[in-house]
């Protein structure tokens, strides 16, 4: 119980820390946010890679920061958990939006084979995964999901 309450402290501290650099830029609505980061994605921006036989579109995690800095200023983002499980790296990540209606955060999960046979590590490609993923519960590039199918 008491490791419950160290959390809870922890999360007041880092909520009264995020929102006083809120203070730098001016604050929208989640709604408005949500619809600049909704737009469709930059072609230039897009990559693709083949898996299962199928070409999938996909945007580079930097490009993903690139895009948050510019519609969700202020943003933040926290590993929350880092599990080894059947030979699966898994994280599970935050990610906060400051915005009129208060801090508003989606979470997500990334994983990866721990003994890789491609490029980069598991670590690296496991986080990259959750913020992307975390980054469309917010609308970026939601929409290349439906076209990946």
């Amino acid at each position: 119980m008491a490791e419950a309450a160290v959390e809870i402290e922890e999360f007041e501290d880092a909520t009264e820390n995020f929102a006083e650099n809120t203070n730098r830029f001016e604050l929208r609505s989640i709604r408005e946010i949500v619809a600049d980061l909704s737009k469709p994605v930059a072609k230039r921006h897009l990559r693709t890679r083949r898996q299962g036989g199928k070409d999938i579109k996909y945007i580079a995690w930097h490009d993903a920061i690139k895009y948050l800095d510019h519609y969700a200023s202020g943003w933040n983002y926290e590993i929350r958990s880092i599990e080894s499980i059947g030979g699966k790296l898994i994280l599970i990540v935050r990610l906060s939006i400051p915005c009129l209606e208060g801090i508003v955060f989606r979470e997500a999960t990334g994983q990866e084979d721990e003994e890789l046979d491609s490029y980069g590590n598991s670590s690296s490609n496991s986080e990259s995964m959750a913020l992307r993923r975390a980054a469309s519960k917010f609308g970026l590039g939601l929409y290349l999901y439906d076209q990946n199918r």
